[in-house]
């Protein structure tokens, strides 16, 4: 399982500067709402802090706007509301010192053709919850999440949700121990991102032909071609060194949702 605690809390701990502002074409009246700011985790979604920025702009909106879905926006690019928050500032690629991120709130026009409604915090559970058990399935077969209790799913929400590191993890190491006396996982659940607006997963074995544990230098030779070579792996914004292996990357620096978020960089 994971051991290196140190690494869980740095992950953990992780958050994101972000300038919320409204579209000044959704205000009501002449006057236009000054920014608002949170700092928010890496490994949290929008739909969780909705309330808090709905809030801080519902004096400057409609009656017929205070119950429509939200969504946002990064330099007009509506963003995916069921990828954690971590996900989505890499891969917009904002400038480093581009500090905070600058999001814009639409409380009007949903955009229903790129975008999943995630309308309430049960649906996003919900969602949570089948990653949970998908991760599973590529891990354990489904044996963990499945003996596990609701009172147990609940932790692990709440724990999230809450930010308490403790609660969370309590239930969360479980997840992360090979089942029975094997070292590694059956499959290390990774999802796989790079220029295009989609990830794609593959099933990627913990284990080389030589029975040691998979580096990341050998996952990026499996995944190059002829005419695109993987040059670097990234996660939770940083470089992953290519000696790492996917079984100590998978137990530390997956999301909550117990899924490795992984980002290619090609040769140019």
């Amino acid at each position: 399982m994971a051991h290196d605690r140190e690494v869980l809390r740095m992950i953990w701990e992780a958050q994101i500067a972000i300038c919320f502002q409204a579209d000044s074409e959704e205000i009501v009246g002449l006057q236009q709402p000054e920014n608002f700011y949170l700092m928010v985790s890496r490994l949290s979604y929008l739909p969780l802090v909705t309330d808090k920025v709905k809030k801080y702009f519902s004096r400057y909106i409609s009656h017929e706007q205070q119950d429509g879905n939200i969504w946002f926006d990064y330099n007009g690019i509506p963003l995916k509301l069921h990828y954690p928050l971590g996900v989505l500032y890499d891969q917009m690629h904002p400038e480093e010192d581009s500090v905070p991120w600058c999001l814009t709130i639409h409380f009007s026009k949903f955009p229903e053709d790129v975008l999943v409604k995630i309308s309430s915090r049960e649906l996003l559970e919900s969602h949570f919850m089948s990653c949970l058990k998908e991760a599973d399935v590529l891990k354990h077969r489904g044996q963990i999440i499945s003996s596990m209790q609701k009172k147990d799913h609940n932790q692990l929400w709440q724990g999230l949700t809450n930010d308490k590191f403790d609660q969370f993890w309590a239930i969360n190491r479980r997840l992360m121990e090979p089942s029975g006396d094997q070292e590694t996982f059956k499959c290390i659940p990774i999802r796989f991102y790079s220029d295009e607006d989609v990830y794609i997963q593959k099933l990627i074995p913990p284990l080389n032909k030589n029975g040691q544990k998979k580096t990341i230098g050998e996952m990026m030779v499996e995944l190059s071609t002829p005419h695109k070579k993987i040059v670097e792996v990234r996660t939770h914004g940083i470089g992953i060194h290519e000696e790492a292996n996917l079984q100590w990357l998978s137990e530390h620096l997956s999301y909550p949702d117990n899924f490795l978020h992984i980002f290619l960089v090609y040769e140019s």
